[in-house]
């Protein structure tokens, strides 16, 4: 004798709050009173963001339609025994590709201000490339004390 069919309407509507095991669904990590949780995709974005305004505040004319872009990682493969890409100077783009920037770079201290002083530093480089200067000549005043 065949088995009669089940409403599937019934059983989703029933269980739309379950996951598989039974279980209801669960808060955020964080809760409601606290913020979120910072990531490492966060925290590179707001470096490359505060670097790019500080170096906008002191060149103005010259990176006025310079836009910083993020990229995870860069097209293609690189030629045998070539560097991987950091940054890519297109137009008036500026390509920062995190990946390479986060995961390839060998610190001696691995903490949260050398990961954000090699974050600076590339986009300063980036910044150096499009406007033909070197990277120490665009702000002599902020390193200053080294």
């Amino acid at each position: 004798m065949p088995r009669p069919r089940r409403n599937t309407g019934a059983k989703t509507s029933r269980y739309r709050y379950r996951n598989r095991h039974g279980r209801t669904l669960r808060s955020s990590v964080t809760g409601p009173h606290l913020p979120p949780l910072r990531t490492r995709i966060d925290l590179f974005e707001m470096t490359v963001a505060s670097t790019a305004d500080y170096l906008k505040g002191v060149w103005p004319e010259e990176l006025a339609d310079v836009i910083f872009e993020i990229g995870a990682v860069p097209l293609g493969m690189p030629a045998e025994g070539a560097p991987v890409e950091r940054w890519k100077v297109i137009g008036n783009r500026i390509i920062l590709f995190r990946l390479p920037i986060q995961r390839l770079t060998k610190l001696h201290r691995d903490d949260e201000l050398h990961k954000r002083m090699v974050i600076e530093s590339c986009v300063f480089r980036g910044v150096a490339e499009y406007l033909g200067k070197d990277p120490w000549d665009l702000a002599p005043d902020r390193y200053r004390h080294f």
